[in-house]
């Protein structure tokens, strides 16, 4: 046996572990918590009646106060690196040859995803540490730094052209029903299927849109040079929501972003892990 091969047994043994797997399962039971914390969020700029920070990291904030708030977290956190551990596994080891592109792209959104989690759990970090600087905080001081330097500019827009990209194949997953392949669909009854794909649509759907605005502030940052524009969904939402018909757009994205955490605890139950 090669080293190659080596490695990738020993991956593959890891990745189906029991106790891996139930952490995973853990996991996007609070991946879809922080989901539904996030459209509530979202609904309150919709209304009028929030000020602070309106993303993945005001959600967080929001869990830590609550009575054994941080403990939440900490669970959180876990639930996080799990799900990064397990798509780490995926992107090594595939599902076929190195040949295959279908693989080799399914490999490599694994990769992301894996560093979305981490992300996530970085956020988590952050709260549980007591870190005063939030998330839309760090991403426009972030920019407003590359701005400041040689071709800084343009870095930032190629974020945002990236960030707009990730937006747009998140509506087309969702809209195309992709996720369906990484869900075991015949353990479902029809009425459960019909319903975990609707919200896999409007949950994919709705966290493109937000994406999309996003990335599309970015950019506008990079060519405005106004880093305001540079803070992620929660500028995003914010802008959306004061627009004229802005609070009734915001208030579909963010039911939209509440589907999407229900379907979050439909994957723990019949994602394929």
């Amino acid at each position: 046996m090669s080293a190659t091969q080596y490695v990738q047994s020993t991956a593959s043994r890891a990745a189906n572990s029991k106790p891996l797997e139930m952490l995973a399962r853990g996991g996007f039971v609070a991946y879809g918590v922080i989901h539904l914390l996030f459209a509530w969020l979202a609904l309150q700029v919709t209304f009028g009646a929030r000020s602070g920070e309106t993303d993945q990291s005001g959600a967080l904030q929001t869990i830590s106060k609550q009575p054994a708030g941080e403990f939440l977290v900490i669970l959180i956190i876990i639930g996080m690196v799990a799900l990064a551990i397990w798509q780490a596994f995926e992107a090594a080891i595939g599902e076929s040859g190195p040949r295959n592109k279908t693989a080799m792209a399914e490999r490599f959104i694994s990769a992301c995803r894996a560093i979305l989690y981490l992300y996530f759990a970085y956020l988590g970090y952050k709260v549980v540490s007591g870190a005063t600087k939030s998330q839309a905080d760090s991403q426009q001081s972030g920019a407003s730094s590359l701005m400041s330097s040689d071709g800084g500019r343009f870095l930032v827009a190629l974020i945002g052209l990236t960030v707009l990209g990730i937006g747009i194949g998140l509506m087309v997953y969702g809209l195309k029903t992709k996720f369906e392949k990484h869900l075991k669909t015949y353990e479902m009854g029809p009425r459960v299927r019909t319903l975990t794909r609707r919200l896999g649509i409007a949950g994919y759907t709705a966290k493109g849109v937000a994406y999309g605005i996003a990335g599309v502030l970015f950019t506008a940052a990079a060519v405005t040079y106004d880093t305001e524009k540079a803070r992620g969904l929660d500028a995003a939402l914010k802008i959306l929501a004061s627009q004229s018909y802005g609070p009734w757009l915001l208030g579909l994205v963010a039911l939209g972003i509440a589907a999407f955490g229900v379907y979050c605890f439909f994957q723990a139950k019949y994602r394929k892990v």
